[in-house]
Parts: structure tokens; sequence; C-alpha cells
């Protein structure tokens, strides 16, 4: 495990199309630059929300990994009080070359958060071409069953980090259910079909057409779909920004996809001065569908001893 006084040191992967700088503190903090329209010419975009300096990734959830996890009580959306995304992660491999990767590992103690068991935790990001990066999760219980539903939490501006609201942006989502939620945001149990709702991205769909039927917006559970795969994952969405004609499409293995716009986001000063407001990114976070713990009909994220999880992502870059 990492001494708790170790600080936390900056990396970089670069394969000369694309660049993801990463901190041991949050496993990963990317920058990675998206090809414009004029990619001929070198132009390229930082198309992720984050700070310039360590100090703010303590208090705010603009990082890579959290654990996601439900609990007896309740449902703890990001770790307890301090999530996998507040300690220093170990390096305990980083390659360069033309598909460069690095490793992170943490091991959490029987108790850390209040959850059961001692837990070895490795995460490793790898650009595995000139437009995608790769991240794979794994997560061993060593002695008790524990619950374990790691997630990405990046938020994403395809048009760049300092251009706005997202608003414009489309997204289709492989999903055609999701998993409602009470006053509190915690799924009851239930799983609603999407059709005829606001939550309707099985078709490419403009983000902001339908946002303002959703409360303060979108932070919802989607059940993702058998689709077409890639590299063993499946097409989990699919996002667009028209002014730029940047794509992101998403693959993975996750069972479900929590979709956030940001909606609690306001005045956050961020990278090169930028402020964020409402639905200035969005995240895409592949999971367990959350409150699991708690519904015996959603499948479950407990992971007994012997056993080890297994959770892998695909981002992959086009202009279109």
């Amino acid at each position: 495990m990492a001494d708790s006084k170790q600080k936390p040191e900056l990396f970089e992967l670069n394969n000369g199309t694309m660049q993801v700088k990463s901190r041991s503190l949050t496993t990963v903090v990317p920058s990675p630059p998206c090809p414009s329209p004029t990619k001929m010419v070198g132009k390229l975009a930082d198309v992720v929300l984050g700070f310039d300096s360590l100090e703010p990734y303590l208090v705010l959830h603009l990082s890579l990994a959290v654990l996601l996890v439900g609990s007896q009580t309740g449902s703890k959306m990001a770790g307890g009080f301090k999530g996998f995304d507040k300690v220093v992660w170990d390096v305990v491999e980083h390659k360069q070359g033309e598909n460069p990767s690095i490793t992170f590992k943490y091991r959490s103690h029987d108790g850390e958060e209040g959850y059961p068991g001692d837990l070895s935790i490795v995460a490793t990001y790898t650009l595995t071409s000139s437009t995608t990066m790769r991240l794979d999760m794994e997560a061993v219980p060593e002695n008790k069953p524990t619950p374990i539903s790691l997630a990405q939490h990046t938020y994403w501006n395809l048009a760049g980090h300092n251009s706005g609201n997202i608003l414009d942006h489309s997204i289709q989502i492989w999903a055609s259910h999701i998993t409602p939620v009470d006053q509190n945001t915690i799924p009851t149990g239930e799983i609603m079909p999407v059709k005829g709702t606001a939550f309707d991205f099985t078709a490419e769909k403009r983000v902001g057409t339908s946002i303002h039927e959703v409360d303060l917006g979108y932070d919802h559970n989607y059940v993702l779909d058998c689709g077409e795969e890639k590299m063993g994952l499946k097409h989990a969405a699919k996002v667009k920004d028209p002014s730029s004609s940047r794509v992101l499409n998403l693959w993975t293995n996750a069972p479900g996809m929590q979709f956030y716009t940001a909606n609690y986001v306001n005045g956050v000063v961020g990278k090169g001065g930028a402020v964020y407001g409402k639905h200035s990114g969005l995240c895409l976070e592949t999971q367990g569908f959350p409150n699991a713990i708690n519904q015996p009909n959603f499948p479950s994220i407990i992971v007994k001893p012997g056993e080890k999880y297994e959770h892998s992502m695909l981002f992959e870059f086009l202009v279109e």
C-alpha cells in the first residue's frame, strides 16, 4: 500500500497523436487531445475538464477512478468519505513506445470506508492506437466478500474543456432501459423502458433536447444492451460535438453506465482559468448498477475471495 505521506507524481502517456497526463493520486487525470477537422495541420484540443494544480482534485470528482458501490444503509456514490480517487496509488509499471501504458495499484484494508476485507486493485491505461485509450481494472478480495464497482468519472466536453456547456452535443446510448431513482437519486430497484421518455437515447439525440424534463439534468444508470462489439467490449455510447465534428465512442464490458450532465457544477475555476458551469461536461461512467447491494434483481456486485472483478473500457476518438 502507498505511504499516506507519499506525494502524488505526474506521468504522461504520448503516442504522437494522443497525450494523457496522469497523477498517481487519482489513478489518472487525463488531458487527451482530440483531433479536430483540421487535424492535418496539427490542431488539437483538451477535451477533459480539470485543474492546473493538485489540491482541487482532493475536493471535487473531476477524476477517473472512484469506488461506486451501495451500502446496507444507502448508497455511497463515491466510495465513502474518502474514495479511491483521493488516495495515492503506487505506479507499478510505466511503458513507453508505440502503445504506451501505465499501471497503478492500491491495496484497501479491511474496514476502510466501512467496506469489508483487504482488497488489491490494479488499473492500467493503454494508448492502444493513435485514436484509442483503454482502461482495464481488476480487483481481488483477499479474505472477505466485498461489494466492488469501480467507475470512470471524467467530465468530457468534445468542443474543448473551456467551451461552455455540452447541451448541443449529441449522444446515442445502447440501452433501452434505465434504473429509475428516488428523491435522493438512489435507484429504486425498478428497471424502466426509455421508449417515449426524455431518457431515450437509443437513436442519436441532442443532449439538451429533453433535459428540461429531467429535474436538474441527467444523472441516471442505463442498462446496457448487447450490441456491436470491439476488442471483446460492447458499444455503450457515442458522443458527438457538432461544432468540431469530434466523436467519442465508448466500449465496455460493464452492465450499466451512469450518464451525468454536470448538474451540480457551478462556477468551478479550472485549467487555464476556465470557469466551469452547469452542464459544462458530461460523464459516461460504466459500472455495476448503483444500489445493487440492496436490490436483489440487480446484477450482484459482491466479489468473493478467489474471484476477480474485471472491468474494461475503450475510448475511441474520431472526426466525422
